[in-house]
């Protein structure tokens, strides 16, 4: 059963915006015709993993990520996702003189 206000019909968005900041939903829908929503094949976009690191290595990771004041997990997460697009090749830093420079893989 609907409640007896209606929505009215916007110009913009901005309009619509501005009278969705001042007025509550439930004031125009009723909640007994609302059904739960159910997404079962809808997966995680991150996954946990397990990795071992040496002592030495998680502390000098810790230590960078504090200086940088954000949590050594990210970190990790971003220096895995850049040496991912080295290894793609998306950031190649081109050859001189024949010499073989970092992400060149086509290099002899």
């Amino acid at each position: 059963m609907k409640k007896d206000k209606t929505i009215p019909v916007f110009k913009n968005e901005d309009e619509e915006r501005e009278f969705w900041a001042t007025h509550s939903p439930l004031d125009y829908f009723d909640t007994k015709d609302f059904k739960k929503a159910s997404f079962p094949k809808l997966k995680p976009s991150v996954k946990s993993i397990s990795i071992r690191l040496p002592k030495d290595m998680l502390a000098e990771l810790k230590t960078i990520a504090n200086k940088k004041d954000v949590p050594y997990q990210s970190l990790a997460k971003i220096y895995l996702a850049r040496q991912i697009s080295l290894e793609r090749g998306l950031f190649r830093i081109t050859r001189k003189k024949g010499k073989r420079r970092v992400g060149d893989r086509h290099a002899t």
